[in-house]
């Protein structure tokens, strides 16, 4: 003889699950915060409740507030969660992969908006949207990666690649794979781009030793290194400005 937990109906089919009601105080909770963002916007909510309003989908039928709460005080602020990595997220308790898809849709959105600024743009008249995209893009990460901003003739963005990731304090760069692939894209500058996990922009020997052998490869086949940018946490340097190139 079988046993079984659900109750049986006149017709022998187990009853319906009736769905759970979202107790009031989180359904007027939930409610106040989305009225508020969409009054005073993003500039109007503290990091821990716009989190819960991206958690909300992720999590339709409990309190999230204890979770924001956990994330921040794991990662640091709003940008290190929604750009931490996914072994690192599912080190937290309550993260699951609906709360993981969702931070990974907000990443993958305010990169595709971020670039979209910037390519097929003039990268000299559009310098600051260059400067956003790659802190938005590699500020937060927690191994250095190295990207390449590829241009044409008129200095017009027509490629933006990851050429190589790394370690917390390396990332192998190869000067021939990079001028052969601007060969291959038909550019004629770049801009070279990395990060710092550290959050300390200035140079390594390795950073202007790799520069310098990348800018001679360039040259010998007309090609133009515009700048190195290496990308810190709140702020960035130029090898050009600083006098390295």
């Amino acid at each position: 003889m079988q046993f079984s937990d659900v109750a049986p109906t006149l017709f022998g089919a187990p009853a319906a699950t009736k769905p759970a009601v979202l107790p009031s105080y989180i359904k007027d909770h939930r409610k106040r915060l989305r009225e508020r963002f969409l009054v005073g916007g993003p500039d109007a909510m503290p990091d821990y409740e716009l989190l819960e309003l991206v958690l909300f989908r992720a999590i339709p039928r409990r309190d999230v507030k204890p979770l924001c709460r956990h994330l921040l005080e794991h990662f640091g602020d709003f940008n290190r969660v929604v750009s931490a990595p996914v072994e690192r997220l599912k080190e937290v308790s309550g993260v699951g992969d609906a709360v993981i898809l969702e931070l990974k849709i907000v990443e993958a959105a305010s990169h595709r908006l971020a670039r979209s600024r910037i390519l097929d743009r003039h990268v000299i008249s559009n310098w600051e949207s260059i400067i956003d995209y790659c802190h938005t893009t590699m500020a937060h990460r927690e191994t250095e990666q190295f990207r390449i901003l590829f241009l044409d003739r008129k200095n017009v963005l027509i490629a933006d690649e990851e050429q190589a990731r790394g370690t917390v304090d390396h990332v192998p760069v190869y000067p021939r794979e990079v001028v052969k692939r601007a060969l291959e894209l038909n550019a004629s500058a770049l801009i070279l781009v990395h990060n710092h996990p550290s959050g300390d922009p200035s140079p390594s020997d390795a950073d202007v030793a790799m520069t310098h052998q990348i800018e001679q490869a360039a040259a010998a086949l007309g090609l133009t290194v515009h700048d190195h940018l290496i990308i810190g946490k709140s702020t960035e340097l130029s090898f050009r400005a600083s006098g390295y190139l």
